[in-house]
């Protein structure tokens, strides 16, 4: 009898692997039925990490469109499943507890049948407390482990967390390749192992094209299921399928049915409709917000192991710092650097600093710590200030032991700065370090005249994205989003600024310089050599229009540039370098130059 093989569509992915935005509630409701129609998807992804902070973002409400989106995938019969980052639930930083236990009770009745519980160091004692909330709640606990490859990572390594999160409760496992870097030969020997000594277990796996080993690894994967095993293989259709994507639904079907799997046949004419409707959503608008190289895939990704979630945001870093960093060299007259070789720079980077800071497996947030403390590296070393100069309370965390263990070991350079710097190490249970903060969330909701929702389900969304929740409340999020969408689009246009953006230029002799998101303040970016030594930028320093003034890294890990609007003078600096803010707190003011 043929081994049957099962296929996910992993929707929401397909997007953020792309781009920073998902489809809205309207364009959602529109293409489920058209994938149901396919035929050949037993699961669909549709919601987690990412989609409701984004979709806040977009100024939508994201219970809506996680109902919207679950309820005909449940009247078909398809099971819906979410990313949950386990102790960081569906954010970029730990959530208390009893936010996290909510969040179950209402992505349930919400008609998410599935959550993929993940911690980026596998550490079980951030899984393991989701696997008995998920459960209570009536939901299927899916327990991940994260694939990487390093010296640590071994299939004993993995084996053994595999069955420490079964004995907990876990009804299936995910190998979730982030990176597409999994060997296929040692992600075969872990399926092995796993289904050899859990008869009938359910094992999804999850892998990245990036570098190209994925379909390779899909075939070791459904090969080696033994055991009465279920294998679900995620997947992606075009047009955002392959390069930082997942492999096309089409060519998986082939190969696997070529081998003699027994795998569902696709009806074409809906892979085409849902083709279609896809291209329509990225013409629409969404390909705005997508990066044109995230389409395509790299070998340079098994030096680095970056994931292809991020892809996106790391480029838009690397915009950001590019200019910054060629300035600094133009100064010291040593040659500039292209984009690819400033890429090519920062994976090599992060080939570095990885194993200094313990392999953490190089997924959301451990992916964008080790990526921001290679990006600051880049900067200071070419600053002549050496490594590890610009590293903020989240990177030390990691490093720490506040988010988990790390599986391999900390360098002496790193333990011996964090001890110069009076930091030290903990190996508390991460959750333990966190106070339950729903009453206090509640109490905001009454005072605000805010309904707690059904399920209360609005009252998690300010719990767990209290910042963009505040601003989709008060509709800032839907006129930062169509300003932020305007400009996208103008710039596709040429740049064009629209009548209401060169009104606002025009206002006043000085222009405030006002934080666009909470988070923390570096001037260091400006690499300005007239300070000397001095980080902060002095009094009367001049700026160009539209040259970065400062960057604020925001809770999610995004470093958002600050810009200097037209230019001209500093005369009054607000916020001192490494400072916290809100939204909307003045940085300083810069006074135009005269014309």
């Amino acid at each position: 009898m043929k081994n049957k093989i099962q296929f996910s569509l992993v929707y929401r992915d397909m997007w953020q692997s792309s781009g920073k935005f998902q489809p809205l509630k309207e364009q959602l409701e529109r293409i489920a039925p058209v994938i149901i129609d396919m035929g050949c998807f037993a699961r669909v992804e549709t919601n987690g990490g990412a989609f409701e902070q984004v979709n806040l973002l977009a100024g939508e409400n994201p219970n809506d469109a996680v109902r919207t989106f679950c309820k005909p995938f449940n009247k078909a019969g398809i099971k819906t499943h979410m990313l949950d980052r386990g102790l960081n639930a569906l954010r970029m930083y730990p959530v208390p507890d009893d936010v996290r236990q909510l969040m179950y009770k209402v992505k349930h009745a919400q008609g998410v049948d599935i959550t993929r519980i993940f911690c980026g160091l596998n550490d079980v004692r951030n899984i393991i407390p989701s696997i008995k909330w998920a459960r209570e709640a009536g939901m299927t606990a899916q327990a991940t482990l994260c694939i990487t490859t390093s010296p640590v990572h071994t299939v004993e390594y993995y084996s053994n967390i595999a069955d420490k999160l079964i004995e907990a409760g876990a009804q299936e496992i995910c190998l979730k390749d982030m990176a597409g870097i999994g060997q296929p030969a040692m992600l075969g020997q872990l399926t092995r192992s796993i289904s050899e000594k859990h008869a009938g277990i359910t094992i999804q796996y999850h892998g990245h094209s990036g570098p190209g080993l994925s379909m390779a690894s899909i075939l070791e994967v459904c090969t080696n299921g033994v055991n009465g095993a279920n294998i679900v293989i995620d997947t992606a259709i075009e047009p955002l399928s392959w390069g930082k994507v997942h492999p096309d639904i089409i060519s998986v079907q082939s190969m696997l049915k070529n081998k003699g799997f027994d795998v569902p046949e696709i009806n074409m004419k809906a892979y085409m409709k849902a083709r279609s409707l896809t291209q329509e959503f990225i013409d629409d608008w969404l390909g705005c917000f997508i990066n044109p190289g995230n389409r395509l895939m790299s070998s340079l990704l098994l030096g680095c192991g970056l994931p292809g979630g991020m892809m996106g945001s790391m480029m838009a870093d690397l915009e950001g710092i590019h200019q910054v960093i060629n300035s600094t060299l133009k100064k010291k007259g040593e040659p500039e650097l292209s984009t690819d070789d400033l890429l090519v720079k920062l994976f090599d980077e992060v080939a570095y600093v990885w194993p200094r800071v313990g392999y953490p497996p190089l997924v959301t947030p451990f992916s964008q710590y080790t990526k921001n403390i290679a990006l600051m590296n880049l900067l200071t070393m070419a600053q002549d200030k050496g490594r590890y100069v610009m590293m903020d309370d989240a990177m030390w965390g990691m490093i720490l032991g506040k988010s988990g263990k790390v599986p391999g070991k900390i360098a002496p350079e790193l333990v011996e700065l964090a001890k110069a710097q009076g930091r030290e190490f903990t190996d508390a249970d991460p959750h333990t370090l966190l106070e339950n903060a729903l009453d206090g969330f509640r109490k905001e909701m009454e005072e605000n005249g805010w309904e707690t929702g059904k399920d209360d389900e609005e009252l998690f969304e300010l719990a767990m994205h209290p910042e963009q929740y505040r601003n989709y409340k008060s509709g800032m999020a839907k006129k930062t989003f169509l300003a932020d969408l305007q400009k996208k689009r103008d710039e596709k246009l040429g740049g064009k600024m629209t009548p209401e953006e060169a009104a606002a230029f025009k206002h006043a002799k000085a222009d405030a310089v006002v934080a666009p998101v909470k988070g923390q303040v570096f001037y260091e970016f400006n690499g300005d050599g007239e300070c000397g030594k001095c980080i902060e930028p002095f009094i009367g320093q001049h700026y160009e229009e539209g040259q970065g003034f400062c960057f604020i890294q925001a809770p999610w890990g995004e470093f958002v540039e600050v810009p200097a609007d037209l230019g001209g003078k500093l005369v009054e600096l607000d916020v001192k370098q490494g400072a916290f803010v809100r939204k909307g707190d003045v940085l300083g003011y810069v006074e135009r130059d005269k014309k």
